[in-house]
């Protein structure tokens, strides 16, 4: 976030204050420092002195004890730490202040020891971690010529300096402190008498582009802030009639774009997806408005997609293919086309899905394929058969009536051909007028079994019913639901080997009653599973008898027309079974 105009008047304001407070309080504080300190320099250097005479006189005497006692007595009218130090640093005898503890006592003894303090005449002052620390050298001789041979050391904790030093540094800090306030809000003042109108400005656009308010109080004033005001509101006029404009194009391309049922992506330079609309989401199963910013081939995750984008982005030219995408086996045509203007280097891409086109010309294809196939072989035979007679079988009374006998079941799997294919074609234009009316499951049940058992029991079957008369009413046209019924259990016996079971029942779920037709049979395939109801579709050709391959089609149109739904599950030489669900009667 960039600072107000407030702050970048007043930081470097701020900053020099705070700068000339930091260099004045030190230079104050130093320069009181350095007074003190040689204040007290003279002092302990004239005391040090005097005592070393009055040492020197008392060694000259020979009396070690004098001496000592005198170093004791010295020290503690001075609060002080005294001893005598050899030439090499070790101290013969020492004193010290009733006030003073041992942790001042080593501090000092370490620092005299260390070599640290000069042999020569003077003032040594350390600012230790115990505080401010003075000690004067004095060298001891015999006699007037004689060679040095002790040092009289005297140490001293300045802890009234100490003090006062802190006293003086708070006081520049407070000071110092005092003086930034000061100027911080000197400062503020001028800043916001310069800058208000300019917030005031800013304030009234902010509410102008959301309320409409007038700029009129503004534009009035002479100054260079009026014509700021009237320069704005001149632009904003004309600004605000291109923005609807522009907001009416853009509520109309994304209108379009959103219920669009091709695909759309937009691909830049780099193949970053730049824009992708619903339906291509949809397509390749994307998260909404998560592919953008996206490589392409992460998105499409197809190459010859990611190939076609390459193509017309180098040639800059219009190119489109047809592919087959994995895995669920959708057909799609892209069409990929350069974009000029602002928007050039990226790449238009359409993607038109075709899957339902392709399916519908594949279903039409088989439908005319099958249907020539299953009118062949009657036609063939009719003709094999009116050829025989006519050459001479018709003369033979007994040959003649088995061919007429044959032409006539012919005929009768022709009509019967017909027959459903109308039916078929009726359900699926919605054209068979459907008479549901409330009825019990079990009913439905019990007459299909009736109508098949007999089937059933002829090729060595056992067909049960398992009704359960509490189970609630459906809303069904009883004759074409128990035409699905014997669809399914006519195929149940002719794919069911004899000293087969055959399970006929119903049950309740989930605000719906389900039949189903359970076998112990050879079984669907996974492969075929999908397409059994198919029209002509039949999942094995060497046990599909003579039916048409309409039954199950049949079947499914008819329920769905119900508003159920049918399936199948199965399991190969295991069995199979059949569901289909209908809505009941009083939900």
């Amino acid at each position: 976030m960039r600072p107000s105009l407030i702050w970048r008047i007043t930081l470097p304001v701020m900053a020099w204050a705070i700068l000339v407070a930091a260099v004045g309080g030190i230079t104050v504080r130093l320069s009181f420092e350095h007074l003190l300190l040689q204040q007290h320099e003279r002092y302990l250097l004239s005391q040090a002195q005097i005592f070393a005479r009055q040492l020197e006189d008392l060694r000259r005497e020979g009396n070690q004890e004098k001496t000592q006692s005198a170093l004791l007595e010295f020290s503690r009218s001075m609060e002080a730490w005294g001893a005598i130090c050899d030439p090499n640093g070790n101290i013969k005898v020492e004193g010290w202040g009733e006030s003073w503890t041992f942790p001042r006592i080593d501090r000092v003894r370490a620092i005299v020891q260390s070599g640290a303090i000069s042999d020569e005449a003077g003032v040594k002052f350390v600012n230790s971690s115990l505080g401010w620390l003075g000690i004067v050298t004095i060298p001891l001789r015999n006699g007037a010529n004689a060679l040095t041979i002790e040092y009289l050391r005297v140490a001293i904790f300045l802890d009234e300096a100490d003090q006062a030093l802190k006293s003086i540094t708070y006081l520049m800090v407070l000071l110092g402190g005092v003086m930034v306030i000061t100027a911080l809000g000197v400062t503020l003042l001028v800043s916001r008498w310069v800058t208000g109108p300019l917030q005031y400005l800013t304030e009234r656009i902010r509410n102008w582009q959301g309320n409409e308010t007038s700029l009129d109080s503004i534009q009035s004033r002479k100054d260079e802030i009026g014509l700021l005001a009237q320069a704005f509101s001149t632009m904003a006029n004309e600004l605000r009639s291109q923005i609807e404009a522009l907001a009416t194009e853009r509520v109309q391309f994304d209108a379009v774009l959103e219920y669009m049922t091709d695909g759309v992506v937009i691909v830049d330079a780099e193949g970053k997806v730049r824009l992708m609309n619903p339906a291509a989401e949809r397509l390749f199963e994307g998260r909404p408005g998560g592919s953008v910013g996206k490589s392409l081939i992460e998105v499409v995750r197809h190459h010859q997609l990611v190939d076609l984008w390459q193509k017309s982005l180098n040639n800059d030219r219009q190119y489109n293919l047809t592919l087959e995408m994995t895995p669920n086996r959708s057909f799609v045509q892209a069409i990929a086309t350069p974009l000029g203007g602002t928007l050039k280097g990226n790449v238009l891409l359409v993607i038109q899905d075709l899957t339902r086109v392709r399916r519908l010309e594949t279903v039409r294809r088989d439908f005319i394929s099958n249907v020539s196939h299953e009118l062949r072989t009657p036609l063939a035979t009719l003709k094999a058969l009116t050829e025989t007679l006519q050459e001479g079988a018709l003369e033979d009374p007994l040959m003649a009536r088995r061919f007429l006998e044959q032409m006539d079941k012919e005929i009768d799997n022709m009509t019967q051909l017909v027959r459903e294919l109308l039916e078929l074609s009726r359900i699926e234009s919605g054209k068979v007028p459907l008479n549901r009316q409330p009825i019990s499951p079990s009913v439905l049940l019990e007459n299909a079994a009736s109508r098949m058992r007999l089937q059933a029991e002829r090729v060595g079957l056992t067909l049960e019913v398992l009704t359960n008369p509490e189970l609630p009413m459906v809303l069904a046209d009883r004759e074409r639901i128990e035409q699905v019924l014997i669809n399914l259990l006519h195929n149940a016996i002719k794919f069911t080997p004899p000293g087969g079971r055959i399970e006929l029942g119903a049950q309740r779920r989930d605000g719906e009653v389900v039949f189903y037709v359970k076998d112990t049979g050879v079984g669907i395939s996974p492969e075929a599973l999908p397409r059994i109801f198919e029209r002509f579709y039949k999942a094995d050709q060497s046990r599909s008898g003579g039916g048409t391959g309409l039954g199950l089609s049949i079947a499914r149109h008819t329920v769905e027309a119900h508003g159920g739904r049918i399936w199948a599950e199965s399991e190969v030489n295991r069995g199979s079974t059949f569901f289909f669900s209908l809505p009941l009667a009083n939900p």
